[in-house]
């Protein structure tokens, strides 16, 4: 599966350009991001897309050395639960 990554977004779409995985983030400064919403439409759930979504955003803010706020509900729970993934890139 190829993400497509734009300022702010990274997603997913289908041959037809329609948008099935999403997830976005913004600056709150030049150090962190805030990732605020993730989307994975029902035909892909159950997949580990939405993991997928957050591991590409890791990769992405890793190269800016930028750390990561979680507000998006998904990705708070998925930090707490794999904090030994995620927990050098979360920001306190």
């Amino acid at each position: 599966m190829d993400f497509i990554k734009e300022k702010n977004r990274i997603y997913y779409e289908d041959e037809t350009g329609n948008m099935l995985a999403e997830i976005s983030f913004s600056d709150l400064d030049d150090q962190t991001v805030e990732a605020n919403h993730t989307f994975v439409d029902p035909s892909l759930r159950g997949q580990g897309i939405a993991e997928k979504l957050v591991d590409a955003m890791v990769e992405e803010m890793k190269e800016q050395n930028k750390k990561i706020k979680p507000t998006c509900s998904y990705v708070v729970k998925l930090f707490q639960l794999k904090k030994e993934k995620y927990g050098f890139i979360i920001a306190n």
